[in-house]
């Protein structure tokens, strides 16, 4: 079900960045946007960032400068390039890797989501994707995610009031879990393909199907309001609670606004798997969403409180829409199976960087008692080798994609 939510979650990023690529308009938008972002980079270092735009005191959210605003394009472009190549995944790596850049946890998380905002509110073709939401599904979903989403920020503002490290380590130990799944089943997968001499899908996969099981049991509870949704589709349509399906929106807003990844990522395999929603009402549902759960989230949970940094997210949203612009293009000259083993890696180093970062916030907090240079060591080697294992996916895409011009020109 994980593999399925990261590969829905893939979709909508590069059907969205798409939309963007394709319109000179929205590009003149997102240039016109940018440019106080680099402005601001440029002009402001340091020590004198003001305290609005960031510059606490208190353990220090993140200070900025130029690098900074450079190594958020780097970023995004390397989450692009994953997306973009293996259809799965790539947006999983942004709060470590902007962690591992020194950003904090709290301002990471807040950060990712207004960059998600962002391009969910520029990459929509709404006249295009929103005529299969069901009103009233939307409706009950959205109600449920608004309420995940306040406790979901709740804790983690309250976490770092209480103690900022704990707010890192809450947050890292939240992604050690994820990736540690991602990285240790996309490894096995990759293994397996390739004990089968099997060249692979580069994009996930098959899309999943409706369910039968969980959802006809859910589906038969009859706890007011009743919902009625697929009606094209089965003669009569479906009918599920409403209450149901704002538990799924609780539990959707709540990972939302505890990890910054806008909820996407879960919605689509929640509706299918567990309430039973047909993939066509599905997509139009999700990306609504999207778009109402990730804009409540940052701003209401994050921005309004000085956790986000606009500069970083448009340096993401930059490096991003590049970047799967060369993944996709990649994978038509690239068998699958080597992709998947790249991003394997690339997840599992992810899932090593928060979890050697670890030792470092439990000794701060006076958990456990280990020596400073092996703390340091740790922290040091998690670091180097996750940016080391990004960076090596990255120019074997890019140089990969220049030495196959010809072969996509013939294309």
């Amino acid at each position: 079900m994980m593999m399925a939510a990261s590969a829905a979650h893939a979709r909508w990023d590069y059907e969205q960045s798409m939309s963007i690529l394709k319109s000179r308009k929205k590009m003149l938008i997102l240039m016109l946007l940018a440019l106080p972002a680099l402005l601001v980079s440029l002009a402001v270092a340091g020590d004198v960032m003001p305290q609005m735009l960031g510059g606490k005191s208190a353990y220090s959210p993140a200070y900025y400068t130029p690098s900074v605003f450079l190594v958020s394009i780097l970023i995004g472009l390397c989450a692009g390039l994953i997306t973009g190549c293996i259809g799965a995944g790539g947006g999983f790596i942004i709060t470590p890797a902007l962690m591992s850049a020194g950003i904090k946890g709290i301002l990471a998380v807040g950060t990712d989501l207004f960059h998600i905002f962002a391009k969910a509110i520029m990459g929509t073709a709404v006249h295009k994707k929103l005529g299969n939401v069901n009103t009233k599904l939307a409706v009950a979903f959205l109600v449920g995610s608004g309420v995940g989403v306040t406790g979901g920020g709740l804790i983690n503002r309250a976490l770092y009031e209480l103690n900022p490290v704990l707010s890192d380590t809450f947050i890292s130990a939240i992604y050690v879990v994820l990736l540690g799944f991602l990285g240790f089943y996309s490894m096995a997968d990759f293994l397996k393909l390739r004990k089968a001499g099997d060249g692979g899908c580069a994009h996930g996969g098959p899309a999943p199907t409706e369910g039968t099981g969980l959802p006809a049991k859910l589906q038969s509870i009859n706890l007011p309001p009743m919902i009625t949704f697929d009606e094209d589709l089965v003669p009569g349509g479906k009918k599920i609670s409403g209450v149901m399906v704002a538990v799924s929106g609780v539990f959707v807003g709540f990972l939302a606004a505890i990890m910054g990844v806008g909820g996407g990522f879960v919605t689509f395999p929640i509706f299918v798997y567990v309430l039973g929603v047909s993939s066509f009402t599905t997509v139009g549902t999700d990306i609504l969403q999207i778009i109402f759960t990730a804009g409540y989230a940052s701003i209401t949970q994050y921005a309004i409180y000085g956790f986000i940094f606009y500069t970083l997210a448009m340096g993401m949203l930059l490096g991003s829409l590049l970047g799967i612009q060369l993944g996709a293009l990649t994978t038509r000259v690239v068998k699958g199976i080597y992709i998947r083993g790249f991003y394997a890696i690339a997840i599992l180093a992810g899932f090593v960087n928060r979890l050697f970062d670890l030792p470092s916030k439990l000794v701060s907090m006076e958990i456990i008692d280990l020596p400073a240079s092996l703390v340091s060591t740790l922290s040091t080697v998690g670091s180097y080798l996750f940016f080391a294992v990004v960076a090596a996916f990255g120019l074997w895409v890019i140089s990969t994609f220049i030495t196959k011009i010809p072969a996509l020109r013939e294309g």
